[in-house]
């Protein structure tokens, strides 16, 4: 039984991989973003149970069994596939489709070539005599040609059917335009562009596929921003703004700003890095989504109430995944756009280097709430700070800002600390002592760590390392060089990368739920395996390109030895040699 990718899609995003292997295994943060635990698999002392928040997978480092959340559903609980399915469907009340074939995905293909259509339109549209006003728009902001074309920035004319008009005479028709969120429809039944007079945005997957629209009104008007309705390949809450290049940025971080303009800008002046959500404060499926990039972040919002607001919840959500977040400290400007207009490049770049550690943040900010010149407000204000301290993972950390709560408030060094310390045993306390009596418990089984043996070591690594960059690099895809399963000197990573190619081929999306149709629990076991090994991504088609060469000179080397073999064998029966 196959079911639709959008199904699994929401179905996973439903079922968190921790909420769900919590429910039978106690885990608990010992290194990274990772979280541990005793293997449910097979019997163990030390836990070497991993579970990734921000992948949303697991694996094991002592049996080697690995996957997503329906594979772990499928292992745990002795269920196939479909069962596996049924059963995350009833927890998280959704209802199982009544079809299931492959015209989700023709309908998918269909909506994507669509999208890149209109992208197309829209930037044809700033050539024309419409498009003028959107020229003067983007003069007025400074925004280049350049930048233009590097975003795909385009303009929606002050009409109600160009875009309409413009897709039905290539052939689509008004129900693929209204499913794809371009039209609506009107009292009469008829259909009208949804965007109108703005300067569009194509939203760009990290795939490289055109998902959706996010429109600025050029004057007046509301909404100031709109962005395209959910449709079949977009979700605003999973996606975010310019990610597709920011995340070949070679700074280290991701600067994370709030509308396209600003990321547009930053771009622009030399800051790659920058991405924006779409619309929403930030989720935490784009959180994930970040740090499958970086392990920085340093958020870049708008210098009044409402982004310092934003700021708090994004960090929260980012910390969540194990993220070193910084924000900075906008002064005399409104946004990261403004600022770099009045003071440059260079001195936004000092800003970055200097922005503020979320920690300092968060502690401004709990001081900005109240009156240290009375007692009362002094008192609440060493309750709320001397939390934040006892929550800090690093014995330092807590000490150096133990020190500074201790001076702000006037308060004697060692009063802070000692809160603090009491406040941090009462959190850690119990987890402590429940996960030492469950360890004491279990036994680690005779055999150890399983390790995986390649007949060809030097073909198999290039072959994991090829899966795992259009795993990571779905764009990969489309290079025409690309090796037929047949090279692979490895069976099993042979056909993980059938599977993988054939769904991007198809416009399909790659996740280990996605694959979970295709794969046995040992190939997927295998995949996750070597998807924790790391892969630069800056330079993603020059490794691809190496490893296809890797591939095909141990292919080519394996078919010469062949040949020479049997060559030898042929000589030996002529002159009547034995063995």
């Amino acid at each position: 039984m196959a079911f639709p990718e959008n199904f699994i899609n929401e179905l996973t995003e439903r079922n968190d991989i921790v909420e769900v292997v919590s429910s039978y295994v106690r885990l608990s943060k010992k290194s990274g973003s990772n979280l541990f635990g005793l293997c449910p698999f097979h019997s163990e002392k030390t836990p070497s149970f991993s579970v990734s928040p921000d992948k949303q997978i697991y694996h094991c480092f002592g049996c080697g069994k690995g996957g997503g959340v329906i594979n772990f559903i499928m292992e745990i609980e002795n269920l196939s596939f479909p069962e596996a399915v049924e059963f995350l469907a009833k927890r998280a009340g959704l209802p199982l489709p009544e079809e299931t074939n492959d015209r989700e995905s023709r309908r998918r293909a269909r909506m994507l070539e669509l999208n890149r259509a209109a992208a197309r339109f829209f930037y044809e549209q700033l050539s024309t005599p419409a498009g003028q006003a959107a020229c003067d728009y983007m003069r007025k902001r400074q925004l280049s040609p350049s930048t233009a074309r590097s975003f795909g920035i385009g303009f929606a004319p002050d009409t109600w059917s160009s875009l309409t008009e413009a897709m039905k005479a290539k052939g689509f028709t008004e129900k693929e335009l209204a499913e794809a969120g371009l039209v609506r429809r009107g009292k009469s039944g008829g259909v009208y562009d949804t965007f109108r007079n703005r300067l569009m945005f194509p939203v760009i997957d990290v795939r490289g596929n055109v998902i959706g629209f996010s429109g600025r009104i050029l004057g007046d008007g509301e909404p100031k921003y709109m962005n395209s309705p959910e449709t079949l390949v977009f979700n605003k809450s999973r996606n975010l703004f310019a990610l597709n290049l920011a995340k070949k940025s070679k700074c280290g971080y991701i600067i994370l700003s709030e509308g396209n303009i600003d990321v547009a800008s930053l771009h622009q002046a030399g800051f790659n890095s920058a991405v924006a959500s779409l619309g929403t404060s930030l989720t935490p499926e784009q959180a994930r989504l970040i740090s499958r990039y970086t392990d920085q972040v340093i958020i870049a919002y708008d210098n009044d109430g409402a982004g310092i607001k934003a700021a708090q919840r994004a960090i929260g959500i980012l910390e969540k995944l194990d993220l070193k977040v910084k924000v900075l400290r906008l002064e005399g400007a409104k946004d990261p756009d403004e600022f770099i207009k009045l003071k440059g490049p260079e001195a936004f770049r000092k800003l970055l280097e200097g922005s503020e550690d979320q920690i300092d943040y968060r502690l401004r900010a709990v001081t900005e709430k109240y009156d240290l010149s009375s007692d009362e407000d002094k008192v609440a204000f060493l309750k709320e700070a001397t939390d934040l301290v006892a929550r800090l993972p690093g014995a330092v950390e807590r000490q150096v800002y133990a020190m500074r709560v201790a001076s702000m408030a006037g308060v004697p060094e060692n009063v802070v600390a000692e809160e603090a310390q009491r406040r941090r045993k009462r959190l850690l306390s119990s987890a402590r002592k429940s996960q030492e009596r469950e360890q004491s418990r279990v036994d680690r089984p005779p055999g150890g760590q399983r390790s995986l043996r390649y007949s060809d070591p030097a073909s198999a690594a290039a072959e994991e390392g090829l899966i795992r960059l259009l795993y990571l690099e779905p764009a990969l895809a489309k290079e025409p060089s690309l090796p037929p399963p047949e090279l692979f000197s490895q069976e099993n990573l042979g056909h993980i990368y059938r599977c993988i190619l054939e769904k991007l081929r198809r416009g399909d999306s790659v996740s280990t739920a996605t694959l979970g149709q295709d794969l046995s629990g040992e190939e997927m076991s295998l995949l996750v395996s070597l998807l924790q090994k790391p892969e630069l991504l800056s330079r993603s088609r020059q490794s691809m390109l190496d490893y296809i060469s890797k591939i095909k000179e141990r292919r080519e080397e394996s078919s010469q030895s062949s040949d020479l073999r049997a060559l030898a064998n042929k000589y030996r029966e002529k002159k009547g040699y034995e063995g």
